[in-house]
C-alpha cells in the first residue's frame, strides 16, 4: 500500500489559513450543516415503518420506488459545481435551503405516495453532495485536515435520529412526517450562523488567477478536467459506490429491528443512540489515525471490520443482534471520516467542486443499485439472514479496490502538493 511521500512538504501559500478561532467556527458551522444533511439521509431508517404503513406499500415496493426517483441525484454535480462557480460561501446557502425547504414541503404538500417520493428525492438531491466537507479542508492545516473534518462528520452523527422522532411522535402527538420536518427547524440557526462565514482563502486565490470567469456551461466541468482527475474521479466514484450500496443495505436495520424482530420504537431508540455514539468515536478516531498512521491502511482495516460485522448480525443468536449492529458503527465512522476526508482533498482547488461534484453524481449509481439489491434480498430473505450476509460480502468490494489500487497516500500533505504530485 502506498506511504506518505517523504519528500519535504510544501507548506501552504501564505495568507490562505485564517486564525484557530476563525478554524473552529468553520469546524463548528460546517457541522451543524453536515448534522442536517446526516439526519436528513438517515432519518429513513426508522421512517419506513410508518411510510409503509401511510401509503399502503410493501417495503420491497418502496425500495423498487426509491430506485427510479433516486435517479435524479445523478445530476448532483450540477449543485456541487457551484462551489467553483460561485464560490464556497453561496454554494453551502444553496445546500441549507435545498435540505430545509424540502423538508418541509414533506410536511405540508404529501398527501399521496407521489408528491412525497418528489420532496423526498429534493431532500436525498442536497444530501448526496457532501458540500460541507470542501470549506473545511481548505481551512484546516495539512497535519490536521483528518482530524478537522471527522470532527465535522463527529458533529453531524450527534443522536438526533434516535429520540427526536419519539418526542415527536410520542410527546407532541405530531405526524410522521415531521420526522422529516424538523429539519426545516434546525435550518434556522444555521442560515444566521452562515452570515459569518468568510469565502476560503484558497478559492479566493484561484478565482484571482483566473483568465476569465467561470461560466453555466462549466457547471459539468468536463472540459477542464486533467488526466489525474479523470482517474481519481473513476477510483473514488467505484470505492464510494461500493460504501454506499453497503450503506442503503444498513438503512433498512429499522425495519429489521422493528418489522421483522418486533422491537418497540423505544427500543429501536436505544439502539440506534448506541450506534451513532460508536459511529462518533469511530470518526473522531479514524480522522486521529488517519492523519497518523495514513488513509488507505484506516479504510483496509475499517472496511474488514465492517463486513464482518454485518455478515454476524445476519449469524448472531437474538440476543446478540442489538451489540453486533451497534459494533458496526464503529467501522461505518472510520469509513465514512476516510470518504469526506479524502475525496475532496485528492482534487485541485480550482476544480475541486466540480470533480468531487462528478464523483458524487456517479457514484449516486448506489441510490439505484442499492435499493434494487434491497429489494431483491428482501425478498429472497424475508427474516433478512442472508440480507445481512449478503451485505457484509459486499463490503469486500470497495476495501480490495483500496487494497489493490493503492490510492496516492495524502497524509500531512498541504493540498497544493497532493494537487502537483499525486
Amino acid at each position: 500500500m502506498t506511504t506518505a511521500p517523504t519528500l519535504a512538504p510544501v507548506p501552504a501559500p501564505s495568507g490562505l489559513l485564517r486564525g484557530r478561532t476563525y478554524q473552529i467556527y468553520i469546524v463548528a458551522f460546517m457541522g451543524m450543516v453536515a448534522m442536517m444533511d446526516q439526519y436528513l439521509s438517515s432519518i429513513e431508517s426508522t421512517a419506513i415503518p410508518y411510510l409503509l404503513a401511510d401509503y399502503h406499500i410493501t417495503a420491497a415496493q418502496f425500495a423498487a420506488l426509491k430506485a427510479r426517483f433516486l435517479i435524479v441525484t445523478f445530476f448532483v454535480f450540477g449543485l456541487n459545481a457551484l462551489n467553483d462557480l460561485l464560490g464556497r460561501k453561496p454554494a453551502i446557502l444553496v445546500l441549507i435551503l435545498l435540505m430545509g425547504v424540502s423538508s418541509l414541503g414533506i410536511v405540508l404538500f404529501t398527501p399521496s405516495l407521489l408528491w412525497f417520493m418528489v420532496f423526498y428525492a429534493a431532500a436525498m438531491f442536497a444530501t448526496v453532495s457532501n458540500m460541507w466537507t470542501i470549506p473545511v479542508g481548505e481551512e484546516a492545516p495539512a497535519a490536521r485536515r483528518a482530524r478537522y473534518t471527522a470532527t465535522v462528520f463527529a458533529i453531524s452523527l450527534i443522536p438526533l435520529q434516535a429520540y427526536v422522532p419519539l418526542y415527536l411522535l410520542q410527546h407532541l402527538g405530531l405526524n410522521w412526517r415531521w420526522m422529516y420536518g424538523i429539519t426545516f427547524v434546525f435550518m434556522l440557526p444555521t442560515l444566521v450562523t452562515w452570515l459569518f462565514m468568510r469565502e476560503t482563502g484558497r478559492y479566493r486565490e484561484v478565482k484571482a488567477a483566473r483568465p476569465q470567469p467561470l461560466g453555466w456551461r462549466d457547471l459539468i466541468g468536463l472540459n477542464r478536467f486533467a488526466r489525474a482527475d479523470v482517474r481519481y474521479i473513476a477510483l473514488a466514484t467505484a470505492i464510494a459506490t461500493g460504501v454506499l450500496i453497503v450503506m442503503t443495505l444498513v438503512f433498512w436495520a429499522g425495519y429489521f429491528f422493528m418489522q421483522v424482530r418486533g422491537y418497540t420504537l423505544a427500543q429501536w431508540s436505544t439502539v440506534m443512540f448506541s450506534l451513532l455514539t460508536l459511529e462518533i468515536v469511530g470518526g473522531l478516531s479514524g480522522g486521529w489515525l488517519m492523519d497518523r498512521l495514513g488513509r488507505n491502511r484506516m479504510f483496509v482495516a475499517a472496511g474488514l471490520g465492517l463486513a464482518l460485522a454485518l455478515a454476524a448480525l445476519g449469524l448472531a443468536p437474538a440476543g446478540l443482534l442489538a451489540p453486533v449492529y451497534v459494533c458496526a458503527g464503529f467501522f461505518i465512522g472510520i469509513i465514512s471520516a476516510w470518504l469526506f476526508v479524502y475525496i475532496p482533498e485528492i482534487f485541485p482547488t480550482e476544480r475541486r467542486g466540480t470533480c468531487t461534484g462528478w464523483v458524487m453524481s456517479l457514484a449516486r449509481l448506489s441510490y439505484v443499485l442499492g435499493p434494487a439489491l434491497a429489494s431483491l434480498l428482501l425478498r429472497t430473505f424475508p427474516t433478512m439472514t442472508g440480507f445481512w450476509v449478503a451485505a457484509g460480502l459486499f463490503m469486500l468490494i470497495p476495501t480490495g479496490l483500496v487494497l489493490l489500487a493503492r490510492p496516492f497516500e495524502t497524509r500531512a500533505l498541504e493540498l497544493e502538493e497532493i494537487a502537483e504530485r499525486r
